[in-house]
């Protein structure tokens, strides 16, 4: 039997999460269940965001990322950022 992965979420992803309208909640559950069968679908990042991995999705036929990382240890999925590709990996920088 396998351990269920925990998801936490920073503030700033819940905030984001927020303003999504329903459609898109329903696809970021998707997104989210994926990742929490799949840890590893994510692209790990390399340099400074090393502890990064990213999962692009498609939020109303539009490319989204979302920024997470994984503890296999733990078993705990946290859900760091979301938004289009403009500026997504300097706001993750500035907040780190």
């Amino acid at each position: 039997m396998t351990k269920a992965v925990k998801v936490v979420q920073t503030p700033t992803f819940k905030k984001t999460v927020k303003k999504l309208q329903s459609n898109q909640k329903k696809e970021l559950d998707v997104a989210v269940k994926a990742l929490m069968a799949k840890p590893t679908l994510g692209e790990e990042k390399k340099g400074d965001l090393a502890f990064l991995k990213v999962y692009k999705i498609k939020m109303n036929k539009q490319l989204t990322l979302l920024g997470y990382s994984f503890d296999d240890g733990r078993l705990i999925l946290e859900l760091i950022a979301l938004g289009s590709h403009e500026n997504f990996y300097r706001d993750i920088k500035k907040r780190i």
